[in-house]
């Protein structure tokens, strides 16, 4: 009989802190510089040199564990981390071994069973190493723009089950990092970096399988890919009789699997021992009450209050809550629509998922700078729920909030776009259409009463879309009931 078996993954997330100087010196973090640019002897390690410790590097991370539901020691050291790599020029990294500042967390994340709660180990403070650069027709090249780069490390219990949970996590994680404003969560640059730990059981055993780490995981689909391939290639070598090494993986994108680095070190290897430089990290609990009181709303909080205030489905709110900057703009705009209403609500959220999202595609804008604002997106919505406009001639109307400051209103009177609502018009332009289409009167009365639409769509052709469009419907219906009676 098959033995199934469960996955058990751990992610390691390492997060750059978007900090205006280096952990231990005052050399710039930003990303782009020349290579070996930002540097100074403090992190390029000359001998002599003294670390000075970067206070928001203990801010960001005292906000993060608050944030990520973690105890925060009071009081905290740094480790050397030793080991041999041509970027890592101090032949050390300074980063927090045995007390981390944040332990004893948890991060929810929203799965199709419900919110499952993912639990945080620790999330110590370190130092990056440089960039080694493989990938040019020369030897390998190194960088050194990137050592000292305050980071930190977040560590997840093993609690998670699937490639998907995984992908999960790592999503709801870097959007808390991106509103907390402390990580700029690109991955791409290397802002945000992954590894993963897997191993696979027997289903209903206790103990723990042997795990392997992938590391190289740049990207949300790359995560996903690699910790499922790995946890069937784990699965196929133990059901063929074979056992699995604990051993350091890279995932290979381009072959799709991963592959063996190097077997594991472990912990002892590094030969950790106090940094004799650094003192010890205090922090106060009144440090600590100032820092949660300037905790923003995160993602999942602010998803579930979208759509108790606004009544929005979860799909929308979703997306509009992905980004904090997109959802603030939405509340914005939702504020200033001169009617509070739900379906007004839904309409904002309409434009944005459809037209202000496509637009800042295109363009690659924040959508504080795509070219329209909220008060000129709420005229538009206005317009249309009052029944100045209809919905076709709404989207002619954004063209021009694009392009211009003005409202909604302006750009419609100027051009004559105002709805036609009066009822005798209407009711004109009714009975003309019906008299000009007599063999498709003749199949409406006989049964085909699809034969409705078209009656409509020609009386708002004729309206040159001016016609208000439910007023237009009501009085059709009441025309063709009237005839087929």
């Amino acid at each position: 009989m098959a033995i199934g078996y469960e996955p058990v993954i751990g992610l390691e997330v390492h997060a750059q802190l978007t900090t205006a100087t280096k952990a231990f010196c005052s050399c710039p973090t930003s990303y782009g510089a020349r290579p070996n640019t930002n540097t100074c002897p403090v992190c390029l390690g000359h001998p002599g040199t003294l670390p000075v410790l970067n206070e928001n590097l203990v801010r960001f991370a005292a906000r993060v564990g608050l944030a990520t539901n973690c105890s925060i020691r009071y009081s905290s050291t740094f480790s050397r981390k030793n080991y041999f790599y041509p970027d890592l020029p101090k032949g050390y990294q300074v980063s927090q071994y045995e007390d981390p500042i944040c332990y004893a967390g948890h991060v929810e994340i929203e799965t199709d069973d419900g919110i499952k709660r993912i639990g945080l180990t620790r999330i110590h403070m370190e130092e990056d190493s440089g960039k080694s650069i493989h990938d040019l027709d020369v030897d390998t090249l190194i960088d050194l723009n990137r050592s000292g780069v305050p980071l930190i490390e977040i560590v997840s219990e093993p609690d998670i089950r699937t490639s998907k949970e995984a992908g999960l996590y790592l999503k709801t994680l870097r959007q808390t990092l991106v509103y907390l404003g402390v990580c700029d969560g690109n991955m791409e640059e290397g802002s945000l970096r992954c590894d993963a730990n897997v191993s696979v059981r027997p289903i209903g055993q206790a103990a723990f399988g042997t795990k392997t780490e992938i590391k190289n995981l740049n990207s949300f689909r790359n995560v996903e890919k690699a910790i499922e391939y790995e946890i069937q290639r784990q699965i196929s070598v133990l059901e063929s009789g074979g056992s699995i090494d604990q051993a350091t993986m890279l995932w290979d994108a381009g072959a799709q699997q991963t592959r063996v680095m190097r077997m594991k070190e472990q912990a002892h290897d590094y030969r950790y021992f106090p940094e004799p430089d650094l003192v010890t990290v205090v922090i106060s609990q009144e440090q600590l009450n100032e820092l949660r009181e300037g905790l923003p709303e995160l993602g999942l909080a602010k998803k579930q209050r979208f759509m108790r205030q606004y009544g929005l489905p979860a799909y929308d709110a979703a997306i509009l809550t992905d980004d904090g900057e997109l959802a603030r703009w939405y509340e914005e705009a939702c504020a200033a629509l001169s009617q509070q209403s739900e379906q007004a609500f839904k309409a904002v959220s309409n434009w944005i998922l459809t037209d202000v999202l496509r637009r800042m595609g295109e363009n690659k804008q924040t959508v504080s700078h795509v070219g329209i604002t909220t008060q000129q997106l709420a005229s538009l919505v206005d317009a249309v729920v009052q029944g100045l406009i209809s919905n076709a001639v709404a989207k002619e109307v954004l063209v021009d909030l694009f392009e211009t400051d003005k409202l909604a209103q302006d750009i419609i009177d100027e051009k004559g776009l105002r709805q036609v609502s009066d009822t005798d018009t209407i009711r004109t332009l009714v009975q003309q259409v019906i008299e000009a289409n007599p063999e498709n009167l003749t199949k409406y009365k006989a049964g085909k009463t699809n034969l409705f639409g078209f009656f409509v769509g020609q009386a708002l052709k004729a309206s040159g879309g001016a016609a208000n469009p439910s007023i237009v419907k009501e009085i059709m219906q009441e025309a063709l009931d009237a005839l087929v009676m």
